[in-house]
């Protein structure tokens, strides 16, 4: 693997020298400029890992090169650090504010937790630059971000990266999937319970807010909890405390908000399926992640990043031949990175030398509407429901659907996502409408749906939108 290229932007010849040295012990290929002109035609022409600008937070040249779509993290070093100074550094994009005098250990840590984050992210283009800068700048803010984004495009993934540059980076970090929580057991999940709340309940149990304290808690697919608990989660956004389940004392929260979701929450709101206080509770600062589709120049980066990452899974040095990158950079991605990480698993799998083709690459087509059949769903309403929260199993990106039989098989989950989809065509995308001509509850439409997903089905959120078939 190459060296990660950092980029040192001062005037004082020997300070550069010094700080080049250093840094290529440890094993990073530094390149010194003298001024901001040369230092941003590199940025606009070079692949960089990391900047270093020793100046003063007031000067604004260096605020110009944070700005720009190709900049990596920036790290400040003051040639008279204060408290203040910092805090203007931070707001105006830096990702790291030290002294000009720190010390060479404390300056080699911080290069390689901004390297190591930025070469995890792969962010290339110019779109994801700017999704992850904005991460980057909220991350120090103890607010709430809503991130929006299609299924697969890595929502958590970009929270856990503000947690991991927050304040609270030492603390627990605690992802939610509201969808994958039966109806019945997301309130106790959530705020926890005492003994004796329900059957089964034989000790109290801390939920997944306490679990949370001093940290972050993610509430990934927001979008999938019920109106009555949105109130209820409303409340606790309000007073920062929370009671469990036949609980009688109040208990303080230090935790930090963040939520996801694949759907238009606007729409949500608009049709009274999301309450808009809620809305705008967690609507503080929004990051919307656009799909694969859209930053194309990622494509082959996370390609090259998810070989290094399965490369045991395939020869040694494998590396895509021009016919496969072609094919790579054809294809739509309706399940974003998630299908693309799919994608290059199985041709490492397929691959007989190092140089894999095109032919390698099992790139699953769009179905079309044909053959379309109406049946039966495949689950119940209230099938495969957990008793209790400690027999469901609520990290994030866990679904119900892997707890029945294989025998169901692919042919059967299909049929089941063309009944749903031809349902709510039917109901003008009206999921409560579509879930009574189903026969189940608007929970348990929600909680097929997730599922869903999950296996490979596209639900679009618009009504009347087309269904695709791609990995989620």
């Amino acid at each position: 693997m190459s060296q990660p290229s950092v980029l040192i932007v001062t005037a004082d010849q020997e300070f550069s020298r010094r700080r080049c040295l250093l840094l290529r012990e440890a094993g990073f290929q530094p390149i010194g400029v003298s001024d901001y002109t040369h230092a941003q035609r590199l940025l606009e022409r070079r692949s960089l890992a990391l900047v270093i600008v020793q100046t003063s937070a007031e000067t604004r040249q260096w605020r110009q090169l944070a700005q720009l779509p190709s900049a990596p993290p920036l790290v400040l070093l003051a040639p008279q650090p204060s408290v203040e100074e910092a805090k203007l550094a931070m707001r105006a994009g830096a990702a790291e504010y030290l002294g000009e005098g720190c010390s060479s250990l404390e300056l080699v840590q911080t290069v390689r937790r901004l390297v190591g984050d930025e070469q995890d992210l792969v962010a290339k283009d110019a779109r994801s630059r700017e999704v992850f800068r904005m991460a980057r700048r909220v991350a120090q803010k103890d607010v709430s971000v809503l991130i929006t984004g299609e299924s697969g495009t890595g929502k958590e993934m970009l929270a856990r990266h503000i947690h991991e540059h927050s304040g609270r980076a030492e603390g627990p970090f605690v992802a939610v999937n509201c969808a994958a929580i039966p109806e019945q057991m997301i309130e106790a999940v959530l705020f926890g319970f005492e003994k004796g709340a329900f059957t089964g309940a034989s000790r109290s149990h801390a939920g997944k807010f306490e679990q949370a304290q001093g940290g972050t808690v993610l509430l990934d697919e927001i979008s999938e909890i019920d109106t009555n608990l949105q109130a209820k989660l409303l409340r606790v956004l309000q007073e920062r405390e929370i009671e469990r389940l036949c609980g009688t004392e109040s208990i303080p929260l230090d935790v930090r908000v963040l939520a996801s979701s694949n759907r238009d929450l606007r729409e949500a709101v608009a049709s009274g399926q999301f309450r808009q206080d809620l809305y705008y509770r967690l609507h503080v600062f929004p990051i919307h992640l656009p799909p694969l589709r859209e930053r194309l120049d990622d494509v082959l980066p996370l390609a090259e990043a998810f070989m290094a990452k399965h490369a045991g899974l395939g020869p040694e040095g494998a590396q895509l031949d021009d016919a496969a990158r072609s094919r790579l950079l054809g294809h739509d991605w309706p399940g974003n990175v998630r299908e693309l990480e799919n994608v290059i698993q199985r041709a490492m799998i397929l691959a007989d030398s190092q140089r894999i083709s095109a032919d390698d690459l099992v790139i699953e087509p769009v179905p079309t509407a044909a053959a379309r059949r109406p049946v039966q769903p495949a689950v119940r309403d209230g099938d495969e429901m957990p008793t209790s929260p400690e027999t469901a199993d609520t990290s994030a990106g866990a679904s119900p659907a892997e707890e029945e039989p294989a025998t169901l098989g692919h042919n059967l989950r299909e049929q089941e996502f063309r009944l749903i989809m031809d349902t709510l065509r039917e109901c003008r995308g009206n999921r409560k409408q579509a879930a009574e001509k189903l026969g189940i509850s608007d929970r348990t439409l929600r909680y097929r749906v997730a599922r869903l997903r999950k296996d490979g089905f596209h639900v679009p959120s618009k009504a009347g939108a087309e269904y695709a078939y791609g990995q989620v």
